[in-house]
């Protein structure tokens, strides 16, 4: 069992910057960051994969936030983040942190892949 815990969320002003946070107890191979907006489905944002064949970690994201956030892990401390810079109104959501011990590669920003879900860190953007 994986317990995820998220912390970093808040408000900001349209523009700004949040560095999200996830400490994860166990290890898996495939991390993600998920968000839900209220009337919406929750979507995948940004994905974090590292094996035995890609021990560097491989990421992908969302085409709504590349460019504007990072997603990184660090293995010493088991934890994973996610950088948002230059927020805009709709990154508005509760954000979630998944895990699961392997994703294959074309579903990692499914929802429906993830086992092992945090609890959820709201971020708030105004104008």
């Amino acid at each position: 069992q994986v317990q995820l815990v998220e912390s970093g969320g808040g408000s900001v002003q349209a523009g700004g910057s949040l560095r999200l946070s996830c400490a994860a107890s166990g290890q898996t191979y495939t991390m993600a960051w998920f968000r839900q907006a209220p009337g919406k489905e929750r979507e995948g944002v940004a994905v974090y994969h590292a094996d035995g064949f890609d021990r560097d970690g491989s990421t992908r994201y969302a085409d709504s936030v590349k460019g504007r956030f990072t997603i990184s892990k660090d293995n010493a401390k088991n934890t994973l983040y996610l950088q948002m810079n230059s927020l805009k109104l709709e990154d508005t959501a509760m954000y979630y942190c998944a895990a699961d011990e392997w994703v294959g590669p074309n579903r990692r920003l499914k929802p429906s892949e993830y086992k092992y879900w945090g609890q959820g860190t709201q971020v708030t953007v105004s104008s």
